[in-house]
């Protein structure tokens, strides 16, 4: 029974550490490992928390609360799944991270190869794959758990530690300080899109564990968690060891691709070989998250619209509109999302972290409502910020709500909201 547990742990887990491992996941690291330089070990740190420590608490988020998504929004408002699940689902599904997943596999996968290839004809490829997995939800786990990710790991493990034992070159002294670094891996972080993509595979892993026989809460929470934190664990050696390599790469030019500085990486460190692992790497990376994220979002809108819409038509339809989007190229993608990713993020961040540790106290929906309330209005002056909205003065002014300038001004208002929704709470019952 025990090994059987285990084995069920580690498709889990593994599973989960794939749907998380995306063309994000191996493209944004080395790059913030160029930028800071001798300042790696804050980058680490900064990216790990939006990166890893906050998708591990969107998980735990929905495993309190329920089942999926749907429970977790009902803490604070019953419109509130809907209309954030809606706004997640396309940031994560057609909109920005699964074209990105086409684009990435054909820049870093397929164009050092096929250099004459035209990436529509390799988008076609890769969501034919990816729809034809994801036709069976049931399956995806165990396809992606037990045969993607395994081998996955052991390309990526291979090329850090000869990049660890052998550098190609010496750290940078940083021209960053350290407060620059740690914002700049911060929201570097964002554009994994995990702590969105986090209360979403919470569910698909939460129906997982209990088709394979975990019913009751205490072992389905139990298996659950277990597996998010080995997902965690292979997140950290993996990002970790990506900024470290960026950071003794030699590449002092900021403005080096992202798929380009990877594949300098790789073939610094294995040599020609070094492509065809990386090759591999981003293939089963994308594909895997691909797949989970089509899954996904076939899903929740299938449900949304209680059945009006079949899991299969959503899934046709969200691969059409991710391969139209898909042949702009992974940098375009990556810029035009960090707007929509800087609105969205700092209030699915507040709803987390609030619910993950007060949700067992505090019951009310008062104090949640508060901190989203505020969240919001600072998303909103962040959004308006970055689309250049503010001149110099007005940005001054706004720069005086703390950490603001560094994009994180959500952090103390949400406090204040929650503090004042309990504080009306109180003056309510008396």
């Amino acid at each position: 029974m025990k090994s059987k547990k285990l084995s069920n742990i580690l498709t889990l887990g593994f599973a989960l550490f794939a749907m998380f491992f995306g063309a994000g996941n191996l493209l944004l690291p080395p790059l913030i490992g160029v930028e800071v330089g001798s300042n790696y070990l804050v980058a680490m740190l900064s990216f790990g928390l939006t990166g890893i420590l906050l998708p591990f608490t969107g998980i735990l988020s929905v495993v309190y609360s329920g089942d999926s998504f749907n429970d977790l929004g009902h803490r604070v408002n019953k419109h509130l799944a809907a209309i954030l699940g809606t706004i997640i689902m396309i940031c994560i599904g057609p909109l920005i991270a699964i074209p990105r997943t086409a684009a990435t596999t054909y820049e870093v996968g397929l164009k050092p190869f096929f250099p004459e290839m035209n990436p529509i004809w390799g988008s076609i490829i890769f969501f034919i794959i990816t729809l034809a997995l994801a036709i069976r939800p049931s399956k995806v786990v165990d396809v992606i758990g037990n045969y993607l990710t395994p081998i996955l790991l052991v390309l990526l493990a291979l090329l850090i530690a000869v990049g660890i034992i052998s550098p190609t070159s010496t750290l940078e002294i940083s021209e960053m300080t350290m407060i620059q670094s740690f914002s700049r891996g911060f929201i570097e972080g964002y554009q994994t899109l995990d702590v969105l993509a986090s209360v979403i595979f919470a569910g698909i892993i939460i129906n997982a564990a209990r088709d394979k026989g975990y019913t009751d809460t205490k072992s389905k929470s139990q298996v659950v968690v277990v597996s998010g934190l080995l997902s965690t664990t292979c997140l950290l050696f993996v990002y970790g060891g990506l900024i470290y390599l960026g950071a003794t790469s030699g590449v002092t030019d900021t403005g080096i691709s992202r798929a380009e500085l990877l594949i300098h990486i790789s073939r610094n460190i294995l040599g020609d070989y070094g492509l065809i692992a990386i090759a591999l790497c981003m293939a089963f990376a994308c594909l895997t998250t691909s797949i989970a994220l089509t899954s996904a979002v076939a899903t929740f809108f299938s449900q949304l619209s209680k059945g009006k819409l079949s899991y299969l038509v959503v899934a046709i339809i969200c691969t059409v509109i991710s391969f139209g989007l898909s042949v702009k190229g992974v940098d375009e993608i990556i810029n035009f999302a960090y707007p929509p990713l800087a609105f969205v993020y700092p209030i699915t961040i507040t709803l987390v972290i609030y619910i993950v540790i007060f949700g067992r106290n505090i019951k009310s929906k008062s104090p949640y409502i508060g901190a989203l309330l505020a969240s919001t209005l600072i998303a909103i002056l962040g959004l308006l910020k970055i689309l250049g909205f503010f001149d110099e003065n007005m940005l001054s002014n706004l720069n005086k709500i703390p950490f603001f300038e560094y994009d994180l001004g959500w952090i103390v208002p949400s406090i204040i909201g929650f503090i004042i929704g309990i504080i009306y709470d109180k003056v309510s019952s008396k």
